[in-house]
């Protein structure tokens, strides 16, 4: 019977760490709104924009998903998936680059 009650019982972390979060939130957004606010362009726009958006996502799996406090197998189990499929996106990426520049260079020789 102690053993059905012990897993029952829910953890409890301190308010103080989601209101740090929720602050840093805040901050992260502010900076993604100030990148559009400062008309930055191009590839440093992206860049911070992306980057801004990842680290409010790992803040959010981290602390309101309880991720940083599960085991690590299920950790991984969760997160290497989607870091597989950008890794694969990037050599897809890098294949288009390729792909584009062989057929302008084929194409451009031809005529």
């Amino acid at each position: 019977m102690a053993q059905a009650e012990a897993h029952t019982e829910a953890r409890q972390y301190p308010i103080r760490l989601y209101l740090v979060v929720w602050g840093w939130l805040f901050v992260l957004s502010a900076c993604s709104y100030l990148v559009d606010y400062f008309g930055l362009v191009g590839y440093l726009r992206w860049s911070l924009i992306l980057t801004f958006m990842m680290l409010k996502a790992g803040l959010i799996v981290a602390v309101f998903m309880h991720m940083a406090w599960e085991r690590l197998a299920l950790t991984y189990a969760i997160l290497v998936p989607p870091l597989v499929l950008l890794v694969f996106a990037g050599i897809m990426v890098f294949e288009s680059e390729h792909t584009l520049f062989t057929r302008v260079f084929y194409f451009a020789a031809g005529s």
